[in-house]
C-alpha cells in the first residue's frame, strides 16, 4: 500500500510522491538538469585537462556530484528518505591561500581550441559548481517536500568545499590571485563592528490601531 502523507490541517492525505509544491517541482526540475549538464560539460574537460592533480580533482568531483544526483532523484521521486544519505565532500588538504597580485596577460575568448588549457578549464569547473551551489540554495528555499529539502540544503556546504578546492589549485598556481587592501584600511574594515549587547524588544502590538 503506498505511504500516505497528511497535510497541516490534518483534512487531506496525498501519496508521499505526491508531497511537492508547483515551485518545487519546477526548481528540482532545474537542479536535476543543471547537475546533469555539469556532468556531461566536466567530461568534456576531461580529455583537454593536462596536469594530473586537475583530472584527480575533476574526478573526484563528478563522482561526487553523480552521486547526490542519484540521491536527490531517488528522493525526488518518491517523496521519501533515500536509501543512500547524503554524503560529505572533504577537502584533501587545505592550503594557506597566496594573497597578492602579480603581473598577467589579459584574459580573452580563446579563437581555436588549441588554446583550452588547465588555466581556463579549472575556471569552468569553477563557474559550474559555484553556479549549482547558488541554484542549490535558491531551490531549497523553495522546496516544501521535507525530504528534499533537506536533501537540496544538505548539498550547498558540500559544493561550497567543492568550489574552494577548485580556489586552491587555481590560487596555489597564479591562476586565481587575491587582491587585499593595505593594512590601515583592512584594519578600519575590520574594526567597524561592535557585539550587539543587551537589546531589549518591544513588547508585542496589543493591536489596537490610532
Amino acid at each position: 500500500m503506498q505511504q500516505q502523507a497528511t497535510t497541516d490541517n490534518g483534512n487531506t492525505q496525498i501519496p508521499a510522491n505526491m508531497n511537492h509544491g508547483g515551485h518545487e517541482l519546477f526548481d528540482v526540475h532545474e537542479v536535476l538538469s543543471c547537475a546533469i549538464s555539469a556532468m556531461d560539460q566536466f567530461m568534456m574537460y576531461r580529455q583537454y585537462a593536462q596536469d594530473q592533480e586537475l583530472v584527480r580533482i575533476l574526478d573526484k568531483q563528478y563522482q561526487f556530484m553523480a552521486s547526490q544526483y542519484n540521491v536527490t532523484v531517488a528522493c525526488f521521486n518518491s517523496g521519501q528518505e533515500p536509501s543512500e544519505k547524503t554524503a560529505v565532500y572533504l577537502i584533501d588538504n587545505v592550503l594557506q591561500p597566496i594573497y597578492g597580485m602579480k603581473p598577467t596577460q589579459p584574459s580573452k575568448p580563446v579563437q581555436t581550441l588549441s588554446e583550452i588549457n588547465d588555466s581556463k578549464i579549472c575556471n569552468y569547473m569553477q563557474g559550474l559548481i559555484k553556479s549549482h551551489a547558488s541554484l542549490l540554495t535558491i531551490s531549497a528555499l523553495e522546496t516544501t517536500n521535507p525530504v528534499v529539502r533537506r536533501v537540496l540544503a544538505s548539498q550547498v556546504q558540500n559544493f561550497i568545499e567543492m568550489s574552494y578546492e577548485l580556489f586552491m589549485y587555481q590560487n596555489q598556481r597564479g591562476y586565481y590571485q587575491v587582491p587585499q587592501l593595505n593594512q590601515a584600511d583592512m584594519q578600519q574594515m575590520l574594526q567597524g563592528y561592535a557585539p550587539a549587547s543587551g537589546a531589549q524588544m518591544p513588547a508585542p502590538n496589543s493591536g489596537n490601531i490610532h
